[in-house]
């Protein structure tokens, strides 16, 4: 459990580290051993944590691998104890993003030119207003109503997807 917990916070052990702390630990397997045992406690962990799955499913999932019953009830009760610390050192390595703040927007129509006396040419300037974490920024972007219309229903196209019972069901299990 702690190999797992210190592999978790030092992502970048590798194997060489790996054997120091099995010759630190004087354990009687091959480092090789130990490393594929710790990578694949380390997965079940955090992959059981990721998706905060209840006691009854981290069951199901462990009782597919066929260990004994003893071996099983040690590892449900040591998901339970550690899957508060997993999603810890999780969310501190997922990348931060920036997000949705402000946005201002613009319609400029140009009527006319030298060139040409009776021309309409509209362009829509679009400032988005950024925020990660204290940081923030701005992106200017320019376009004309008809990508900025295929830009709406694209995005209304991708929402109404994302309410079909298909895409919950996926998203649930993500989740």
């Amino acid at each position: 459990v702690k190999l797992v917990l210190f592999y978790l916070h030092n992502i970048c052990v590798d194997h060489e580290q790996m054997s120091q702390v099995v010759v630190v630990g004087k354990l009687n397997v091959s480092s090789e051993s130990v490393q594929h045992g710790v990578e694949g406690l380390m997965y079940l962990l955090t992959e059981s944590s990721k998706l905060t799955i209840s006691e009854v499913d981290f069951q199901d999932s462990v009782l597919v691998l066929g260990f004994s019953e003893e071996l099983n009830a040690l590892l449900l009760q040591l998901y339970l104890e550690n899957r508060k610390e997993v999603r810890q050192i999780l969310s501190k390595l997922a990348p931060s993003l920036p997000h949705y703040h402000n946005l201002e927007w613009r319609l400029d129509v140009q009527l006319a030119s030298r060139a040409l006396r009776h021309q309409v040419k509209p362009t829509v300037t679009l400032k988005l207003h950024l925020e990660d974490g204290a940081k923030r920024s701005a992106r200017v972007l320019q376009t004309d109503p008809a990508t900025l219309q295929h830009l709406i229903d694209e995005l209304e196209r991708a929402l109404a997807e994302l309410k079909s019972s298909h895409c919950r069901r996926i998203l649930r299990n993500i989740k």
